[in-house]
């Protein structure tokens, strides 16, 4: 195999190529938005749409038909939130939204008995 061969990266399925693009897709979420990044994200949009999707129908896998359509709807939703100027505030997990927004406790730490540093937390 020559290096140029070993420059890409082949799937072995369906589900390899969407956690493949998941997993791209997650790493420049919060990156600025460069007209590189725009074209390199309607690259894998084109990919999901073009590719994958009428592969998946072609299989008749419904489980992955829902999976591709609802990976273009984030990533469609992100590209416009970011145009707008505002935060996509989450990330793509098994193919689906999710928010970074997880519940906060209130602490209240005290010492235990006396002059040493172990802390303990009552929630």
């Amino acid at each position: 195999m020559t290096k140029s061969n070993e420059r890409y990266y082949q799937p072995t399925d369906i589900k390899d190529a969407l956690q493949t693009i998941q997993k791209l897709f997650n790493t420049y979420t919060d990156a600025p938005l460069t007209p590189e990044l725009m074209a390199y994200h309607q690259k894998l949009v084109n990919q999901l749409s073009t590719n994958l999707l009428p592969l998946a129908q072609q299989q008749d896998d419904q489980l992955r038909v829902s999976q591709i359509n609802s990976m273009t709807a984030v990533m469609q939703d992100w590209l416009k939130l970011r145009l707008n100027g505002q935060v996509f505030g989450g990330k793509m997990q098994h193919f689906k939204f999710v928010s970074n927004q997880k519940p906060q406790y209130k602490r209240r730490v005290h010492k235990i008995r006396g002059n040493q540093n172990h802390r303990a937390s009552r929630h």
